[in-house]
């Protein structure tokens, strides 16, 4: 049965800074929405591997998008090859593994943005107008000029850009694996309003050399992006963004997390998709500024999964679950074959929000979509392989650096400032609205601390301070999570962390002894993001070469402008969880080690000196 509920509306006017959208009326609607009567779009593909197309050029425009049968055509910002093409997901990008693609990425849109954005954080605000726009592709392996920093933004015609902006071509090598990518906007400080407004797609990386044998569904119908994002939207069908800061007095807009009502998948809310009787594969991105996904059918199907993020498994593995954080993706395989026959099956959404103490999900946001179960027969050759495949192993003992890498908030919104308390850990709230999330107690623009040799491997130890799990994004870099540990005497932990900023002279090792998490058996893979729980310390091996092969990069990693790590909650990377994150070349020395030489070469010259005198005297 198709399902009928409310959907709160809220338009609330907001005052608009610089680039924003003109003030409206404070208002609140209700509109009654029905789930299930829109069909899941294909989206449009376009081919990085054809000779005609080994150069692409893909633009940015403002449009109109329907999200729902009976709701008016949203206005938003979308990707496309052209202004008419232009949709909300973007195209999906199709690679090849080896084969190069160089994608020249243009920016039409118009002086002001659509939704309501906060002058008050460090961001990307162009003397002349505009609004500043850079694309980041999410799990790719890329030199630095193409990695989309934040500060390489540029305006409509490239009018204006930003101070790390050097090329309007990037250079994607595609020498990574097969895999699932997405592409989207990272311009200082806008990234959540202007991925809100749509500014996201997802790339895919195929060999079918590889990926042939293996046997899994195969071929448009089969295999399919499901693109999640979660929104909510005025009466007149634009999209809605709470205007009202949780400190307005310092940051009059910035909020913790956005939250919508209505779940999209392929830009359509709750949709349908008609299914046979077999098996399909799904790549699944989570497109969110803040939620999080807890995944599962209705009718008891089970995910088979084969991949996460932009990596194999070494075997499938199979769950009922699906826990996907921000910026995540999981590659699955359904088989409707199964689920007791039944006719339909609603894939729902049990993850609180905020993550894992929040909200628990309502009749609206807790349904994704429905699978309409056909009773078409029909033959299926595909399978799900016993063996995936391979990459290099987790060698946590071939570490060359152990770091650590502290997530707090600062500032409680009460005129005080310093770290914020977790408050039992009941959720963000209890932390007095922070003014501000940082990285190892400093800001994005204070020297970079990172600094690992481009070809090895490091451990991270990530302590989360907060109470919200955050996903941990690190550009360029394969990460994955080896085990998680509970930290002991939290309080007194924070009150040293607070006065010293340092984890190691607060001794953090006698702090991570408490209740060990286990890392679920999907995600031990080669990721490129990894969820840390509130409270834990969570040991993550991070590797700075292609682990498809154990070679190097096929570029200099180690140029300008480097690359970043963050918290891919975009509310917490616009203000301001985000750090430098800065590649030497191999038989280089990072900034700390040529201090720390020069400060022994001094030591040893003064030596020399006192040696002297004494001997002269």
């Amino acid at each position: 049965m198709l399902r009928k509920t409310a959907l709160l509306l809220l338009v609330v006017g907001a005052a608009a800074a610089g680039m924003g959208p003109p003030d409206g009326p404070e208002k609140v609607t209700v509109s009654s929405l029905e789930m299930y009567v829109d069909q899941l779009p294909q989206m449009h593909k376009i081919y990085g591997y054809n000779a005609t197309t080994a150069n692409l050029t893909v633009g940015m425009f403002e449009t109109k998008w329907k999200f729902h049968r009976d709701l008016p055509p949203s206005t938003v910002f979308a990707f496309g090859t052209s202004a008419e093409a232009a949709t909300f997901p973007g195209p999906t990008i199709e690679a090849l593994q080896g084969v190069p693609l160089q994608v020249t990425w243009e920016n039409h849109l118009p002086r002001r943005h659509i939704l309501p954005w906060d002058p008050t954080l460090p961001a990307a605000v162009p003397k002349r107008g505009g609004i500043p726009t850079v694309v980041h592709l999410h799990g790719g392996v890329h030199p630095p000029q193409s990695d989309g920093s934040a500060m390489a933004w540029f305006t409509a015609g490239f009018n204006e850009t930003g101070a790390t902006w050097s090329t309007p071509s990037y250079s994607y090598p595609n020498a990574q694996g097969p895999g699932v990518l997405w592409y989207h906007d990272h311009a200082l400080g806008l990234t959540r309003v202007n991925l809100l407004a749509g500014l996201l797609g997802a790339y895919i990386i195929r060999n079918p050399d590889v990926e042939g044998p293996l046997g899994l569904p195969s071929g448009d119908d089969l295999d399919r992006v499901l693109v999640l994002a979660d929104r909510s939207f005025n009466d007149d069908g634009s999209i809605y963004m709470n205007s009202t800061g949780d400190n307005p007095g310092t940051h009059p807009q910035w909020r913790m997390e956005y939250f919508g009502e209505a779940i999209t998948v392929n830009g359509k809310a709750w949709p349908f998709l008609s299914v046979a009787r077999r098996r399909y594969r799904f790549r699944i991105i989570n497109a969110c500024n803040a939620r999080y996904f807890n995944l599962s059918f209705t009718n008891g199907l089970p995910f088979h999964v084969v991949g996460s993020d932009a990596a194999y498994l070494s075997r499938p593995v199979t769950t009922a679950h699906l826990l996907v954080a921000v910026a995540e993706a999981f590659d699955v395989v359904v088989d409707f074959a199964g689920g007791n026959g039944s006719a339909d099956a609603e894939m729902v959404n049990t993850a609180p929000y905020p993550y894992p103490r929040g909200d628990a999900p309502n009749q609206l946001n807790g349904k994704v979509m429905k699978f309409v179960i056909t009773q078409q027969t029909t033959t299926d050759n595909s399978t799900v392989p016993a063996k995936l495949l391979e990459y290099v192993k987790v060698a946590e003992e071939e570490a060359v650096q152990r770091r650590y890498i502290v997530l707090s908030p600062y500032g409680n919104g009460n005129g005080t400032g310093g770290m914020g308390g977790m408050e039992g850990m009941g959720g963000m709230e209890g932390m007095g609205s922070p003014l501000h999330l940082y990285i190892n107690g400093k800001r994005p623009e204070d020297p970079v601390t990172e600094t690992p040799r481009a070809g090895t491997t490091e451990v991270w130890e990530v302590i989360n301070l907060t109470p919200e799990d955050h996903p941990i994004h690190l550009h360029l870099a394969s990460i994955q999570a080896v085990r998680a540990r509970a930290l002991d005497q939290l309080e007194e932990f924070m009150s040293c962390v607070t006065m010293l900023n340092d984890a190691e002279k607060c001794n953090v090792s006698q702090h991570a002894v408490g209740e060990a998490a286990e890392v679920p058996e999907h995600e031990r893979a080669w990721k490129n993001v990894a969820k840390i729980a509130p409270g834990y310390m969570t040991t993550l091996v991070v590797n700075f070469f292609l682990v498809e092969t154990g070679e190097p990069y096929p570029f200099d990693a180690a140029a300008e402008p480097g690359y970043v790590y963050h918290c891919h909650i975009l509310d917490h990377e616009d203000n301001a969880m985000v750090r430098p994150l800065k590649l030497i070349k191999p038989g280089d020395i990072s900034g700390q080690d040529r201090h720390h030489d020069m400060m022994s070469s001094l030591y040893i010259y003064l030596s020399i000196i006192m040696l002297s005198y004494c001997l002269l005297a």
